[in-house]
């Protein structure tokens, strides 16, 4: 957007994703950059920052270079909306040993003949996880109301758009003890572990470094954040045939087929059923179900309804992180 003659500035933001040793799944989106505050205090600056990261400018269907430590490079190209995927076979894909996994990369736009300068010198980090062959089991986890107070389950969800939209993301407060649970699953049993934690969350991308920022300031374990894209009123784009979450999570169940999972969300909206059919499904893969309580008697009857004589894997309805840690021992998985 331009200011009184003044150009943004062009950048990438690269999302933390996930892949293999032979598979590379990069996901990401060139914008210009509205330089919003994280950080910045008052009603009108947060209605500021707030515009700014929904009415974006994107860099449309142009092409961009990944770049991975060897110096091999992959091509891909922006779409409509300024979105790239990779989800190719790419061979001898390694991370160093003290990345717990985490393999960088750069991304770059094709070409610089652009009116508007890209900023950082037209190299933008990137980090993708390749979980170790020995890790214990991965954890999928929602974001909303079941490790960050969102208020999803609120009549008309009035909480959680007074949330994203009214608070700054330092005022935001994480479940009492969830990253405590969090890091005590990425140790695993022997607290010598680097299980894969993986965030899914039906928020849209436009959230992406406001959750990060939350993620890292509340010190979670760094695990790739997967988003979904927003479709405004009038896009006539094919629908997905699936759910984004329910997509994404089994996207992660065939990218690690040896790898078994927990899944944790919450009673607010549509984890349960997502959950329980996965892991019927997948019946020998999910190793257990958290459900975060919350205050809806409604919401709450019809998930207690919905598991009632399911016995396919263990499934706790939890008010607390304790409870879940408590229930967790008692299987083995801590």
């Amino acid at each position: 957007m331009d200011i009184f003659g003044k150009k943004d500035e062009l950048q990438i933001i690269t999302f933390q994703t996930y892949g293999t040793a032979s598979h590379l799944y990069v996901k990401g989106r060139a914008l210009e950059d509205e330089k919003i505050d994280l950080l910045e205090k008052g009603v009108i600056s947060i209605l500021k920052n707030t515009w700014k990261r929904w009415e974006t400018d994107e860099i449309r269907n142009t092409p961009l270079i990944l770049e991975l430590p060897d110096g091999r490079q992959v091509q891909t190209k922006t779409d409509s909306e300024g979105y790239y995927l990779i989800d190719e076979t790419v061979d001898g894909l390694k991370a160093d040993a003290d990345t717990e996994g985490w393999l960088p990369y750069t991304m770059s736009y094709s070409t610089t003949s652009f009116k508007n300068k890209i900023s950082k010198e037209n190299r933008f980090h990137g980090e993708l996880l390749i979980p170790s062959e020995n890790c214990e089991y991965g954890v999928i986890s929602d974001i909303d109301d079941t490790i960050l107070h969102t208020g999803v389950a609120s009549t008309l969800k009035w909480r959680a758009v007074f949330n994203t939209f009214f608070r700054n993301v330092e005022d935001r407060e994480p479940l009492k003890g969830a990253a405590n649970f969090y890091h005590m699953l990425h140790k695993g049993k022997f607290g010598k572990n680097e299980n894969p934690i993986f965030y899914v969350s039906n928020s849209p991308w436009n959230l992406y470094r406001y959750l990060q920022f939350f993620l890292r300031k509340y010190n979670f374990p760094k695990g790739p954040v997967l988003l979904r894209n927003f479709r405004e009123p009038f896009d006539k784009s094919p629908k997905t045939e699936r759910p984004h979450k329910e997509h994404e999570i089994r996207n992660i169940l065939k990218t690690y087929p040896t790898i078994y999972f927990i899944l944790i969300g919450d009673c607010g909206e549509h984890d349960a059923d997502i959950y329980k059919e996965i892991a019927t499904e997948y019946p020998n893969r999910i190793l257990a179900i958290y459900l975060r309580s919350v205050s809806h008697k409604r919401k709450m009857e019809r998930i207690a309804k919905l598991f009632d004589s399911y016995t396919i894997t263990p499934i706790l309805l939890v008010k607390t992180s304790e409870e879940a840690i408590a229930h967790a021992k008692t299987i083995a998985i801590l």
